[in-house]
């Protein structure tokens, strides 16, 4: 009777813990910055890394070290929205010429993608590119634009081009789980 009781309350407690992962997505931590008014999910076992005149935040993959997230955070003239800045095309490619591959830096990035959509009351630009290093590398890089309270936040998230396919669907979601307030 007792082994019952037991596996009872064993279950009910598991089910109950099911219950307090958001939107029923594993695999991810959760990150939020209350004082930017920013929150994010990240994959589990990656860290945060100490950054200091760059991106707000920072989180790589304990083994693959180039693959990371990250939040920038800059600026927009007071009352301006996403759509202000333009459609999402114009501000990926703005994007990619001002702080992926800006002149000089020996990269380029071709955008693959960009789409709008609401959440709530805030719209997100998601944007996609295909980004050549200097040294020929290449990389996949996912990026979330969204406007609010007079700033631009750009979230990013990178892999080396040889994980894209493997890592493609935990990026997306990462990507799609940021939100500003």
């Amino acid at each position: 009777m007792l082994k019952r009781i037991v596996v009872i309350v064993f279950m009910v407690i598991s089910l109950s813990l099911q219950g307090c992962v958001p939107g029923g997505v594993t695999g991810f931590n959760s990150f939020v910055d209350a004082t930017d008014g920013y929150q994010f999910l990240y994959p589990n076992g990656w860290l945060q890394v100490k950054v200091s005149d760059g991106p707000d935040v920072v989180f790589h993959d304990l083994i693959e070290q180039t693959e990371n997230v990250s939040v920038v955070i800059n600026p927009v003239d007071s009352g301006k929205t996403l759509k202000d800045l333009g459609q999402p095309g114009e501000v990926g490619y703005k994007l990619s010429k001002s702080a992926i591959a800006p002149p000089g830096s020996g990269r380029e990035a071709e955008l693959v993608n960009a789409e709008a959509r609401e959440v709530g009351d805030k719209t997100y630009y998601l944007l996609e590119y295909a980004v050549k290093l200097s040294d020929n590398r290449q990389r996949h890089n996912l990026t979330s634009v969204a406007v609010s309270r007079g700033k631009l936040y750009t979230f990013n998230a990178s892999t080396p081009e040889a994980r894209w396919e493997k890592m493609k669907d935990i990026l997306e979601q990462s990507v799609k789980s940021f939100s500003v307030y």
